[in-house]
């Protein structure tokens, strides 16, 4: 008995080199817990702001918004967007740091390749849907690039990414075709997508780690 659990463990170790190097696997959990927090965090600080000015979600994109408005919104995604990102880099790296790995080997290098390049294209566009006032198209525009970021990266890290892409997507197009509920969907995808994600990563790769 104590032979073969010996061999179960090698060939649990092997198989964990062997994906090791094919994939990045020093994607966290928690980041994600964190991420979907800090999206519902930011969607709350909106509707608080809107709240105190009397207005709704919908006077978005049916009225020119003002320059306190547009400053808020701008501010608050940025801050979510920064804090998200410095998140996931200082979780990633810890959880690396603890399984002695590096975060920019080759498998991680591609990752960040796949996953920025629709982002970065996303981030373009929203920026031109800014500069033709087609603010009514911004959520669901945001969800759906991150979803394909996350659908492109998912070749070179957990599989199950790609599900979550799935979801994202799923939800932007519905806001496209019901826009008053953008916010809503955003909070939904950004938020509770990401820490349902990221408590089944953690769960299923993180506590168990024979699992990989």
């Amino acid at each position: 008995m104590t032979t073969y659990q010996e061999h179960l463990a090698s060939l649990q170790e092997i198989r964990s080199l062997m994906q090791r190097s094919s994939r990045f696997t020093a994607l966290s959990g928690l980041s994600g817990i964190v991420v979907g927090l800090l999206a519902l965090v930011g969607v709350r600080l909106i509707q608080w702001f809107l709240n105190q000015r009397h207005t709704s979600y919908q006077d978005i994109y049916q009225k020119p918004l003002t320059q306190e408005t547009g400053t808020f919104l701008a501010t608050v995604i940025l801050a979510v967007l920064v804090l998200a990102l410095s998140s996931v880099l200082v979780l990633t790296w810890l959880k690396a740091q603890k399984a002695r790995q590096s975060i920019w080997h080759h498998q991680g290098q591609r990752w960040f390749t796949t996953l920025c390049l629709p982002l970065a294209v996303g981030g373009v566009f929203c920026l031109v849907l800014l500069y033709h006032h087609l603010l009514f198209l911004l959520a669901p525009s945001m969800l759906i690039f991150y979803g394909l970021a996350l659908i492109h990266s998912s070749k070179y890290t957990f599989s199950d990414i790609r599900y979550l892409g799935l979801g994202e997507i799923a939800l932007g197009l519905l806001a496209c075709f019901q826009i008053e509920y953008g916010l809503l969907a955003w909070a939904a995808g950004f938020g509770g997508l990401n820490i349902l994600y990221g408590i089944l990563l953690h769960y299923k790769y993180e506590r168990n780690t024979s699992s990989l």
